[in-house]
């Protein structure tokens, strides 16, 4: 199945959708239930009309390949997540060792 979900935190919080998945896989002659689109599960957005386009992609009674983790193969996504989070850790830290090391080595001349 292939859903639009809301909530609302509060009676003043915005309502936020996401795409809510089920999905049936077989993984080594044993049947799963899965519900996680990336990793990082099912993302939450203020955009109705872009979750809408999402779930429009899968819709219900789709098809397609899921990615199980072998060691714990109750656990499966559909797509999986970029590397880019990852990026964006590194670059910031090349500039704090950058700075570590100009500052080490101002203070080693003092």
């Amino acid at each position: 199945t292939s859903d639009v979900g809301e909530k609302r935190h509060d009676e003043f919080s915005p309502v936020e959708y996401r795409q809510e998945l089920t999905y049936g896989y077989e993984w080594q002659g044993q049947s799963f239930t899965g519900d996680h689109l990336t990793l990082r599960d099912n993302p939450w957005s203020a955009n109705r009309e872009l979750v809408e386009q999402r779930a429009a992609e899968l819709p219900s009674g789709t098809i397609t390949t899921c990615r199980v983790d072998p060691a714990k193969p109750a656990r499966s996504v559909l797509v999986p997540d970029s590397l880019a989070p990852g990026y964006t850790l590194w670059f910031p830290g090349l500039f704090v060792v950058g700075g570590l090391v100009i500052t080490l080595r101002a203070l080693r001349r003092s």
